[in-house]
């Protein structure tokens, strides 16, 4: 009989380290570092890349992981039951309730997750062999365990997540990540913006970002080609559409480098150059696509400029690439670039903002949340909240900020004055 309980014993006792051992693996795999994992790997650690072939198939890992906990705790429950009641009669079973309990908590749940917690790497890196050959053997188990899962989930009507949701989970848990990136530093700031913007490139349509149509400078094709020299050389411009007849109708795109190319080669007399054949013929995009397409679209082509068109072909502005990199690093300004005023912050906390800057620009500058789902300018969104084209002096309230009307053009606002609601406004 003392044999009997010293084995039993010390089963339940090698039970609970497996237990142990399968609870704190479960933890460390899972808070891991996937991104330390993937250097490690690529500098040819063989642990850490076992630990990214069970991230590949989570799942799975997951499956075995629990599979293998239930088992031992189980069976570690089963036996002190069993060794209790011989021990005690029908009360060992309470007995063994209350003590497995403490046990498996303290020692193969609490204590062990709490260390892997904060070793997460090293015990993950530690387990990894091990439980590559555990997820390998127990792998027609775990296969029939989630077709069944499937089968009964169908039952009901419910799935689960498909490639999409999961896809979407990790752009949120990304952007999560990327909001965690506190400080009030400058540089700490600026790359939390530059990180957002670059998950939001898919989101965002080349028509929020372009220089609108009466903004952007063209060239007519029928002035003398003595003006349109002129006329390259005094704009802060390196390319400009090309139109002849109606400015609606682009005809090309004329370079400045390539213009200067014919200059020099026909200095004794420019009325030769012909400048419709010395530009470069026009690319026309819709202005639904998105930035991430259109940046692709550029390196693809090895192109930097392109004309945006609405649904009925009519020419909306252009698009840089220089246009598409501002939206990531912000403004991109040289020798030659004519600097807009924008915004100017005022002495009592407010802004006095050019109608034609984007909300995205502003959201993204201060870190505001503006809606900029209907309206691309800060000019648009105050039409939006007055359902009307204001008068100057005119007052809104929206979202925590007040917007002043300070100038109007015609049918244009050209400057609101944007009070946030941490300024007094």
């Amino acid at each position: 009989m003392d044999i009997e309980v010293l084995v039993t014993t010390g089963g339940i006792v090698v039970l609970i380290v497996l237990s142990a051992a399968f609870s704190g693996s479960e933890t460390a795999l899972t808070a891991a570092s996937q991104p330390r994992m993937h250097l490690l790997a690529q500098q040819g650690d063989r642990r850490a890349q076992l630990v990214n072939r069970l991230f590949a198939d989570k799942e799975r890992m997951i499956g075995t992981i629990l599979l293998g906990n239930n088992l031992v705790n189980i069976l570690a429950s089963a036996l002190a039951t069993s060794l209790l009641i011989k021990l005690f009669g029908e009360a060992g079973v309470v007995y063994a309730t209350i003590g497995m309990t403490l046990l498996v908590l303290i020692f193969g749940e609490v204590m062990p997750k709490s260390y892997a917690f904060h070793n997460a790497d090293r015990v993950a890196l530690r387990v990894a062999p091990f439980f590559n050959v555990i997820v390998k053997v127990l792998a027609p188990v775990t296969i029939t365990i989630h077709a069944a899962i499937r089968v009964v989930l169908g039952a009901f009507g419910l799935r689960l997540a498909p490639e999409e949701a999961e896809m979407m989970a990790s752009q949120e848990a990304l952007r999560g990540a990327i909001d965690l990136h506190r400080g009030d530093a400058p540089s700490v700031r600026e790359e939390r913006i530059m990180l957002r913007s670059i998950l939001d490139l898919s989101n965002v349509d080349v028509s929020d970002v372009m220089h609108h149509r009466q903004d952007i400078e063209m060239i007519d094709a029928d002035l003398p080609p003595q003006k349109v020299v002129e006329q390259v050389v005094a704009s802060p411009y390196t390319r400009l559409p090309l139109w002849r007849g109606e400015p609606e109708n682009v005809i090309g795109v004329l370079h400045a480098k390539a213009l200067l190319r014919q200059v020099e080669a026909m200095k004794d007399d420019l009325s030769r150059i012909n400048v419709e054949e010395v530009s470069a013929p026009p690319w026309f995009i819709p202005e639904s696509t998105s930035l991430l397409d259109q940046l692709r679209a550029f390196r693809r082509r090895r192109e930097h400029f392109a004309l945006v068109v609405d649904e009925y072909g009519s020419l909306m502005g252009v698009v840089t690439l220089e246009d598409i990199l501002e939206e990531i690093v912000g403004d991109i300004s040289d020798e030659h670039d004519i600097v807009p005023v924008g915004v100017r912050p005022q002495a009592d906390g407010s802004y006095l903002v050019d109608g034609r800057v984007t909300i995205r620009n502003l959201n993204r500058r201060f870190e505001w949340r503006l809606p900029d789902d209907e309206a691309a300018t800060i000019a648009g969104l105050v039409i939006q909240i007055a359902k009307i084209i204001p008068e100057p002096g005119q007052v809104f309230r929206f979202g925590g900020f007040r917007f002043e009307v300070v100038r109007r053009r015609g049918n244009r606002l050209t400057a609101i004055r944007i009070t946030p609601a941490t300024a007094g406004g």
